[in-house]
């Protein structure tokens, strides 16, 4: 089993960062393999809504976008599931994130559906008050939602609750792994 690890945060060692390791190692103590992917080392524009707001994505299932969104989005089909670990600004997911989700909604959602039935498991990590870690994963459900993904488990983490969270998102991603083992990676 195969699992695409798509995070985002400028802070290679802040929380966002430790959440997501500490999920890597929980599911490799279960012998997932996992592909990282840290967009914010990512060239990813945002979506042009060109030819009247669909080009390619709505016709075959492509971005005309030259840059390493059809190379992400390989990864993440590849996969067998998706984790995906973001901060959060403003109770929602970073912008590289969102620039991602986007591009992939308008490609996968109404051509492809390469992601559909696709498990996942969601992680936001706010460093303020932590109020907007609930908002940001209802917002990315919502969004990989019109692809058809299932979401396993939502984790938000703040700094006030993350010396238990760290132990929970390592034991999350255990749970993650075996489940995915006995589905397949689709419920």
């Amino acid at each position: 089993m195969k699992t695409a690890v798509v995070w985002s945060s400028p802070n290679t060692d802040g929380l966002t960062a430790t959440a997501k390791d500490r999920i890597i190692t929980g599911l490799k103590t279960c012998g997932v393999e996992t592909d990282e992917i840290h967009l914010n080392k990512m060239d990813i524009k945002h979506c042009q809504a060109c030819k009247n707001g669909w080009g390619n994505c709505q016709a075959i299932g492509k971005c005309v976008i030259e840059d390493d969104f059809s190379h992400i989005y390989e990864r993440i089909t590849a996969a067998d599931a998706i984790v995906f670990v973001t901060a959060v600004y403003w109770h929602d997911m970073t912008e590289y994130m969102k620039a991602l989700l986007d591009r992939i909604r308008r490609c996968d959602a109404v051509h492809n559906g390469f992601l559909k039935e696709k498990e996942c498991l969601l992680a936001a990590c706010a460093g303020g008050t932590g109020i907007g870690a609930v908002e940001c994963l209802h917002s990315i459900e919502e969004t990989i939602g019109y692809m058809g993904m299932k979401v396993c488990d939502r984790i938000p983490v703040n700094r006030y609750n993350k010396e238990y969270m760290l132990d929970t998102l390592e034991k999350a991603g255990e749970t993650f792994a075996r489940h995915i083992s006995v589905s397949g990676g689709k419920e």
